[in-house]
């Protein structure tokens, strides 16, 4: 059987995406907050967050997820990387490649169970990839003529 090529997610779709998060955080009740970002902490999607937060959460998960494929490739030979989970005093802070150019990232309670909430993360992301994926954006022109005097 040939692969079908991936589709990308256009900005129109975002709103879309919302309720997959949303249906996340249904099946484990122990999330706060979720996004999906382009790999470069653009938001995409969220659920649990004001706008402001979930732009501050995808701009840290993003960091944090570059911290991660850097040291992937110093120390592990590849750039790949499945999931960052950080511990905080009371919540935990869950970060997972979702497609090309994107990133899914959850914070939940202190009490979840890091299973649980991987496995369900890793279910959605499998579940539904294809339409994760985020377009690279094209590279911005300088707009600038060069100028002799």
């Amino acid at each position: 059987m040939k692969e079908r090529p991936l589709s990308a997610v256009s900005p129109n779709q975002s709103q879309d995406l919302a309720w997959l998060l949303r249906g996340l955080g249904e099946e484990v009740p122990v999330i706060r907050g979720s996004v999906l970002l382009s790999s470069d902490g653009m938001l995409k999607a969220s659920d649990g967050f004001d706008r402001a937060t979930a732009e501050q959460f995808a701009a840290l998960a993003s960091g944090l997820f570059s911290i991660a494929r850097s040291a992937g490739t110093k120390f592990d030979g590849s750039n790949d990387v499945r999931q960052v989970v950080a511990e905080l005093r009371e919540s935990q802070l869950f970060i997972a490649w979702a497609g090309f150019n994107s990133v899914l990232a959850v914070l939940a309670r202190s009490d979840a169970d890091p299973a649980v909430v991987g496995f369900e993360m890793a279910r959605l992301i499998k579940s539904v990839r294809p339409f994760l994926d985020t377009a690279a954006r094209p590279a911005a022109a300088t707009g600038r003529a060069d100028r002799t005097s």
